[in-house]
């Protein structure tokens, strides 16, 4: 990392106060997460997360890494192609959630593990995947994360990426940019009870690179046929890329 202050929302603050702030908010919403997906994107993000998957295209036998997977809804669809699927998050809050979901889903061959991103535990070239859902904007450092990610991952290995972007669809940015300001923080005041932490949420979106400059990033970690497909004129977006 190059600068000394990152982003935490609209705010500069030093790396290791965004990673502090950062856990704070996922330790304060984990148990409203997923109910506040639901709430926030009408459902949407289901159908996001489906496609994900699908672009994926997981594999039984194969050894899936689900980083930033939390509360557990990505690695569940991972987990029904037979793959072995290793869930890792920062926040410990997150992943008990995912482990009591699991269990009442009668879902019992997933690992679970707290791991941070930018430093995982796992030996070179592990897994043969690496997904991460809603999680990269999160990370302190996102060329540290991406490198770790390169890193784990198997020669032919894929990356996939599943994030909110900048839609380019003309008008809907403005309706889009004036629901999440001004609805989106009320919404998670009512479900979540918990203003601030969604307040952070939205801004965090406003301040991650666009789909361009992503991209990039992903290609200077190493990858190669990156690509970035947009959902909804690239409101959200899922990158890719392959390690050879």
């Amino acid at each position: 990392m190059t600068s000394d202050r990152v982003s935490f929302g609209y705010e500069d603050v030093a790396p290791e106060e965004k990673t502090r702030r950062v856990g704070s908010v996922f330790s304060r919403v984990a148990g409203r997460y997923d109910l506040m997906n639901d709430a926030m994107s009408g459902g949407m993000h289901r159908l996001w997360k489906q496609r994900f998957v699908r672009r994926v295209k997981p594999r039984a036998g194969e050894r899936i890494l689900d980083m930033a997977g939390g509360t557990g809804d990505i690695a569940f669809r991972l987990a029904r192609s037979g793959a072995a699927v290793t869930v890792a998050d920062i926040n410990r809050e997150m992943l008990d959630v995912g482990i009591e979901r699991a269990a009442s889903r009668g879902i019992e061959d997933l690992v679970w593990q707290q791991e941070n991103a930018e430093k995982l535990t796992f030996e070179d070239k592990s897994f043969d995947a690496y997904t991460i859902a809603f999680g990269i904007r999160n990370v302190t450092d996102i060329e540290a994360a991406l490198g770790e990610a390169h890193r784990v991952l198997k020669r032919g290995g894929r990356f996939f990426c599943l994030e909110f972007s900048t839609t380019l669809w003309p008008g809907f940015a403005e309706i889009y940019d004036a629901y999440s300001h001004n609805i989106v923080p009320k919404i998670g005041k009512a479900i979540a009870r918990d203003e601030e932490s969604y307040r952070y949420l939205v801004e965090s979106i406003r301040r991650f690179p666009d789909m361009a400059a992503f991209e990039s990033l992903v290609r200077d970690a190493g990858f190669v046929q990156t690509k970035a497909e947009p959902l909804l004129g690239g409101l959200v977006a899922i990158h890719s890329g392959w390690r050879i």
